[in-house]
């Protein structure tokens, strides 16, 4: 499967409680369940007015789709290409 990085302009998304977070992604967890597609949502980082998520599926027709049913903002969809670390270092 493919990896993307999403970002979501959500004003305030920093202050947003553990509750209003669990309560996001329940439905996305909901919405990945209906989606009939392989689909894995790996995590999401909270930082000022956004939230940057990694998802992996084949398709970004499907990430959109995603955002759409679940009504989360999907401001900027990135394939990403590679994946580096400190462990990448020789």
């Amino acid at each position: 499967m493919k990896r993307f990085m999403i970002e979501r302009e959500i004003p305030g998304a920093s202050k947003l409680t553990t509750a209003e977070l669990s309560d996001i992604a329940k439905a996305s967890n909901e919405v990945v369940a209906e989606l009939g597609v392989p689909y894995t949502w790996v995590n999401s980082y909270v930082a000022g007015d956004k939230i940057y998520c990694v998802h992996e599926t084949d398709q970004l027709d499907t990430i959109l789709e995603h955002a759409r049913r679940g009504g989360f903002p999907a401001n900027t969809v990135s394939e990403v290409a590679n994946e580096f670390g400190p462990h990448s270092a020789a």
